[in-house]
């Protein structure tokens, strides 16, 4: 489980076919805070790690200010859900390692598992922060709702207004500088797609009300 709080802004370093497809990340992350197995939220989808690695001591012009790297696989049924289908070396990533026991609870329950795309249809400065209006597909739009909660790329948002449109809504989101500056949404232009997980709650709701009727 995550809670939607970006710990760490990262890249993809690599990308290889091998039956799936492996991406190998740079991070900010130390080594030691790495392990095989461990489960980390790449822009909203939960991966795994299977080999890590530090920078320290290996001659590499594109490591930038990162740590150290990781690689995880991800299926075609993944890639074919999510923007993963479109990462390449150099597209930047939001990181956000499972939560543990104890850990500060700041953002909302969010399990990784990526439900959708929404597609970015405005952009524009509003105050200090930036203003977003995204696109969910029909599937998705009984699910998000004005002041409640969703995570795009990962981060864990509140959305604002929430206006019904032929073949899904549209949701208004505004992200603040801090946000801007420590997540891929300073980057973020009109035309992009973001992974949508909805809330976790309204999942269940909607799916006991579907057994009840």
């Amino acid at each position: 489980m995550f809670t939607g709080i970006v710990t760490d802004l990262g890249r993809v370093r690599a990308v290889e076919e091998r039956g799936d497809r492996r991406f190998t990340f740079a991070t900010g992350y130390p080594v030691v805070d790495l392990s095989l197995g461990a489960s980390i939220a790449c822009s909203g989808a939960c991966l795994t790690v299977v080999d890590f690695g530090d920078f320290a001591g290996i001659s590499d012009p594109d490591a930038g200010g990162a740590q150290s790297w990781f690689s995880a696989d991800v299926s075609a049924e993944t890639l074919s859900k999510t923007t993963l289908g479109n990462w390449q070396a150099g597209t930047p990533v939001n990181f956000e390692r499972a939560l543990k026991l104890g850990d500060e609870f700041g953002g909302h329950l969010v399990s990784g598992h990526v439900d959708g795309l929404a597609e970015v249809m405005e952009r524009r400065p509003e105050g200090g922060s930036q203003r977003f209006v995204f696109a969910a597909p029909v599937a998705l739009a009984p699910f998000i709702a004005p002041k409640g909660s969703v995570a795009l790329d990962g981060v864990s948002l509140t959305v604002n207004e929430v206006s019904d449109q032929p073949g899904g809504c549209r949701f208004g989101i505004n992200i603040v500088p801090h946000t801007a500056a420590v997540t891929s949404f300073g980057g973020l232009e009109v035309g992009g797609a973001v992974n949508l997980e909805i809330d976790l709650v309204a999942r269940y709701l909607q799916r006991l009300l579907e057994a009840r009727s």
